[in-house]
């Protein structure tokens, strides 16, 4: 008897996803518990395995096409099996996508069915008939970049320049809906909250010192590259322990204080941007905690987070530092109340007593939600920040 695959629930406020890939096209066999198909949601995008062992019958939603949690999108059966219509018709795509997507059961290499590629580079790869099969990937875990195909293309046309005054590939289907989910969520976030920015300035001179001497033995003891992000993720789970009113959220028309401190930090993809969430950062110690930051960083560049690692977070931290940006607005990441905006450290005079010294400084943007806290507390919470981060010898404390 054929089975339905319907679009899992991935998250607890999901109830749509974008199907970005079919890892296998009608007709090929599938195996229970092999990858099928990867769906984006609000959070990032993940891939989904088979519920069943058969042959992939029909493919119900396409790629680039996205549908409401639990409707079908395949069907999976016995070689011949016939399938009923009435599930195709049970399945409209929640919005049909803006250009034509491929035809499900279009040839494609073996291994161009399991390669690891970014939706942009399988548009621009899709658009000037390259075989994906036969491009090197040199991003985490051999995945194609976009980078690649341009490479490759250069190749394949003797005397052409990678994309460099090329007319660009149009975006992708999935791509388009990644961006559209992030719009939504951003607009969402602005319109359903009061948000409101501080900043402040911090000498990152003693914490530059305390990183410089961690990070050899770290690197020695237990192969942990230490960061600043570390480090500043540290100092705002011990802050948070200390201003328990910015460790909340706004639910039900009151505010909820929350006993656990769930750090979302932010990951910067060629695709957008995913959240992975450090659970119960105020209690592991500084390499414990840069460990967890690395794996999950890693894991979120190469798709392999699971959905329960994007959830949750209590307050977010987003480091631009590394474009060589001073200061910014972040916007929050909806329900946290708070987010934590790091600029980059960069050396410039400032007055210590009744001199001038040359010293690192680096600028840290608070947004809040006025609705759960005032401006006073998010105040202090920043200045404790500052703090910890200019007597880093507190980061060590448990």
């Amino acid at each position: 008897m054929a089975t339905t695959v319907v679009l899992p629930k991935l998250g607890l406020t999901q109830d749509e996803g974008t199907i970005v890939r079919w890892l296998k096209r009608e007709g090929s066999a599938v195996t229970k518990g092999e990858p099928l198909f990867e769906v984006m949601t609000d959070k990032a995008t993940v891939e989904v395995e088979a519920s069943a062992t058969g042959t992939l019958l029909r493919i119900l939603v396409p790629e680039g096409s996205a549908a409401p949690v639990a409707a079908p999108i395949a069907v999976i059966g016995a070689p011949g099996e016939a399938v009923s219509t009435a599930g195709a018709a049970a399945a409209p795509p929640a919005h049909a996508p803006s250009a034509p997507a491929a035809p499900a059961g279009a040839p494609v290499s073996e291994r161009a069915e399991r390669v690891r590629i970014s939706p942009r580079a399988r548009a621009l790869a899709d658009a000037r008939g390259l075989d994906i099969g036969t491009i090197i990937g040199t991003g985490p875990s051999g995945r194609i970049m976009e980078a690649d195909v341009q490479q490759a293309l250069a190749a394949r046309t003797p005397g052409a320049a990678p994309h460099d005054g090329a007319p660009a590939a149009a975006a992708s289907p999935a791509s388009g809906a990644m961006r559209a989910i992030i719009a939504r969520r951003m607009l969402e976030s602005l319109q359903t909250s009061a948000q409101l920015t501080l900043t402040t300035e911090v000498d990152m001179r003693d914490t530059a010192r305390l990183r410089e001497e961690l990070a050899a033995e770290l690197e020695r003891r237990e192969g942990i590259r230490l960061t600043y992000t570390d480090l500043i993720v540290r100092a705002a789970a011990l802050a948070l322990r200390d201003h328990p009113a910015i460790n909340a959220r706004w639910e039900h028309g009151g505010v909820r204080r929350l006993t656990e401190i769930h750090i979302g930090v932010a990951v910067a993809l060629e695709e957008g941007i995913v959240v992975p969430v450090v659970r119960d950062a105020d209690r592991a110690a500084v390499p414990q905690l840069s460990a967890a930051i690395r794996d999950l960083s890693e894991r979120a560049r190469t798709m392999r987070l699971r959905p329960d690692e994007m959830q949750g977070s209590t307050f977010t931290v987003t480091n631009l530092g590394m474009f060589e940006i001073d200061g910014f607005t972040p916007i929050l990441n909806a329900p946290d109340a708070a987010i934590l905006g790091v600029g980059r450290i960069r050396r410039r005079p400032i007055a210590v007593e009744e001199r001038v010294e040359i010293r690192p400084t680096m600028v840290l943007s608070l947004t809040f939600d006025h609705r759960v806290v005032d401006g006073a507390p998010a105040a202090q919470f920043l200045q404790r920040v500052k703090h910890v981060l200019e007597h880093p010898y507190l980061l060590l404390l448990p």
